[in-house]
Formats: structure tokens, C-alpha cells, sequence
């Protein structure tokens, strides 16, 4: 038999990710016996494509690289409470890379704030004692925003967290780009490639709406690649006036159908105006009670919006004299094959991950940074979302091809 074969022990530091041509040379039985960890392994927030992949990318590298012993955690955060784990063996790791959704299921139950037995209650610290119980030595989630910030409650008290950018949103802060949003801007994109056919065919406005909460990444991206004549995205607040003017010179100029690609969370001018009130009422309120009545006037305005798509298609038939129909894509984006891009994007953040855990470095996001991966503090990520800037390069391109954005 051979020498054992040597395994660089990694040397993350912030910038960096995997093993660095300078760390030294150790060992592997060696490393082995000194770094073996059992870790949990969580997705949660809304599901997307490529979490199976980090699944996999995590624990494969985990599991078969580093010898470490691999959980994972059935539904979010409420797994960590009530103890409902699978083990991430090697026959569970297998096949998973090119299934949607994710074999651990998930939820939106945020720690801090988990209703149990019909009662809201604060479980940051039963999970902390849970997981040293368990010998669980790191938790790794998977998630967007919402994620971000359980993970940094958690972190802050006393657990060992790393985590993975997911969503189709494509909001995560500190981060290029996370998992899920390839493959949900093919599918934005094809269905505004079909729309292209119906539309002139019975000379309407098609609207499709498409996902991606407060941002327009989704939205622009799709719109831009597919060709449509208007895109609406948050970041822009628009006239209806300004889109039907265009629409109407489309139709001077012997265009008789529009494609209208517009987020989710699109709005007006005046809408956008009462948001960014609330908003900065929100930010000024000192007491609880203060807090929650503006949350609560929030609320309101979000059920508001929810008809806005439909709205906005009625004010362009009435203003353009043309007949109108809305699609909304729904689901279906965040649904299906994870694609090459995304199952990359994946395996690659997976298996930094597993380096720093490996590393001893906690509380941290893995950020795709170019080719590469590096750790960013939970801090930095944390309640922060990443918009389409005014002056976005997609931005520009939009409105160099003639495209309409509202304004």
C-alpha cells in the first residue's frame, strides 16, 4: 500500500476560498482524525432550483473529502426544534443534483418568532441547546433574505453557522449572483418568448408577470432577453401614461401587439411615493406600538398591490384601445431541472462551504465572487437587498434597444 495521500489544509481568509496554493501540506489521515465534525445541513425560505445541488456539493464534500458526518434537517428551522432529521449518506447524496425543489422540504418559521402549540414563542435558545445535545457542531442554511437573518440571530447566540445564497430573486446582498435564479431566468424568459406568437397574432398587449419580490433582476433579465417592448421593475417606478405613449408609437410604426414584462413588485409613481413614506416611517418609529401600526399600514398596501398587475392591463386597454390579456408565470419559475448554470453555482458555493466549516470559520455567508467563492460576515448580508442599480449595465442596454421602463 501506498503513502497516504496529502490534503492542503485550507486557508480561508477573507477574499480567498478552497485550498490556497500556500497552505501547508498536511496529512490526510491526519487531518482526518483532527477535524471530523458532524454538521446539519437546513434549507428554508422559499424553495428554488439548485438547492438539491448545494445539498449534495455540501455534504458530498463533507462526507467523502473531509470524513465528516452529515444531518440534514427536515423543514427549515422547525427541524432543529423538533428533532425530524435525515442523514446525508452517500445513497441520499445520489441523484439529487438534477432534482428541483429539495429532499429536506422547507418553511418559512423564523427562530425567533416559531408558533408552537398555537403560541409564538422565541426558540433561539432550545436550538442552540438542541444542537449541542445533538453534537451538532455547524448548521449550514440554505436560503434568501429572510434566511440571512435567522442564520445571524442564530450565530449571535452561540451557534455555529454558515450560509448559501438562494433565490430566484437574485436579491441576496454581497453576493454575484445565488442559486435558483439561472434556471428561473430561462423559464421567465421562454414564456415571454411564447408570448411573442399570441400576442401579434391577435394584435393585443400581453402582460406577464413575473417574479422577484422587490427587485427586478428577474424581471429586466427576462425582458431583456426575450425581446419585450416594456419592462417594469421596482427599482423604476413608472407612468401608465409614459407606457401607453410607446406602445402607441409602436403601433404608428406598424407594430399592432406589445409585450409588457413587469415584476411583481412594480409600482407606479404615486404608489412608490406611499411606500417610500411607510418605509421611512418605519425606520423613524422608536416604540413597539409605533413599529407594528406601521408595519400594520405595510401590510395593508402590499394586499393592495397584489391586483396591480391586473389594474395596470385594464388603464392599457382603455388608454391604447387595445385589447389586453395578463399571464401570470407564477410557481412554475421557481419549479422543474435546476440548469447547468445553476447546478455549477451550487456545487461550487457546496464545497467552499464545506472548506470553511472545516476551517473553523462561522458566521459567514458564501458569497460567488467571479470564479471563485469567499466568506462575507452574516453582518454585512443581513437585512440588506441587493436592487437594480439606476445605471445597471442591463439597465442601459434596456433602454438602448429602444425597450420601455415606465419612466
Amino acid at each position: 500500500m501506498g503513502k497516504p495521500p496529502i490534503l492542503e489544509t485550507p486557508d480561508l481568509k477573507a477574499g480567498s476560498s478552497h485550498l490556497d496554493k500556500d497552505s501547508t501540506r498536511t496529512p490526510y489521515w491526519l487531518l482526518m482524525a483532527t477535524k471530523a465534525k458532524c454538521i446539519g445541513i437546513l434549507t428554508a425560505g422559499g424553495d428554488s432550483p439548485g438547492l438539491n445541488a448545494a445539498i449534495r456539493g455540501v455534504g458530498k464534500a463533507a462526507l467523502g473529502f473531509y470524513g465528516m458526518k452529515v444531518v440534514g434537517f427536515r423543514d427549515g428551522f422547525r427541524g432543529l426544534i423538533e428533532n425530524r432529521r435525515l442523514d446525508l449518506d452517500r445513497s441520499t447524496l445520489s441523484g439529487i443534483l438534477t432534482t428541483g425543489g429539495t429532499i429536506l422540504g422547507t418553511s418559512r418559521d423564523k427562530p425567533h418568532r416559531m408558533v408552537i402549540n398555537g403560541r409564538t414563542r422565541d426558540m433561539t435558545g432550545v436550538i442552540r441547546d438542541n444542537l449541542k445535545k445533538w453534537g451538532i457542531e455547524c448548521v449550514v442554511c440554505l436560503g434568501g433574505g429572510g434566511t440571512q437573518k435567522s442564520a445571524l440571530r442564530l450565530h449571535q447566540a452561540g451557534v455555529n453557522i454558515v450560509t448559501l445564497p438562494k433565490t430566484i430573486d437574485n436579491d441576496v446582498a454581497m453576493t454575484d449572483a445565488s442559486f435558483g435564479f439561472a434556471t428561473a431566468l430561462d423559464i421567465a424568459t421562454e414564456a415571454v418568448d411564447r408570448l411573442h406568437s399570441t400576442a401579434h397574432s391577435h394584435h393585443r398587449i400581453i402582460v406577464a408577470e413575473i417574479m422577484g419580490h422587490r427587485a427586478g433582476w428577474l424581471t429586466l433579465g427576462a425582458g431583456l432577453a426575450g425581446g419585450a417592448d416594456v419592462i417594469l421593475i421596482p427599482e423604476i417606478p413608472y407612468d401608465v401614461e409614459t407606457i401607453a405613449e410607446a406602445i402607441r408609437q409602436r403601433s404608428k410604426h406598424g407594430s399592432n401587439f406589445s409585450i409588457v414584462a413587469v415584476a411583481e413588485g412594480a409600482m407606479s409613481r404615486h404608489d412608490a411615493r406611499v411606500f417610500s413614506s411607510a418605509e421611512r416611517n418605519l425606520e423613524r418609529a422608536k416604540t413597539l406600538n409605533e413599529k407594528l401600526e406601521v408595519k400594520r399600514e405595510i401590510a395593508a398596501l402590499e394586499v393592495r398591490h397584489q391586483g396591480n398587475t391586473m389594474r395596470l392591463a385594464r388603464h392599457l386597454e382603455e388608454l391604447t384601445h387595445l385589447e389586453s390579456r395578463v399571464t401570470i408565470l407564477g410557481h412554475v419559475q421557481r419549479g422543474g431541472t435546476p440548469s447547468a448554470a445553476d447546478r455549477m453555482l451550487a456545487t461550487r458555493l457546496g464545497t467552499a462551504c464545506a472548506d470553511l466549516i472545516v476551517a473553523g470559520k462561522y458566521g459567514v455567508m458564501v458569497a460567488a465572487r467571479g470564479d471563485d467563492a469567499e466568506p462575507v460576515p452574516l453582518e454585512k448580508v443581513a437585512g440588506k437587498r441587493k436592487s437594480v442599480p439606476p445605471g445597471h449595465s442591463w439597465v442601459e442596454s434596456a433602454r438602448r434597444v429602444q425597450t420601455c421602463l415606465g419612466d
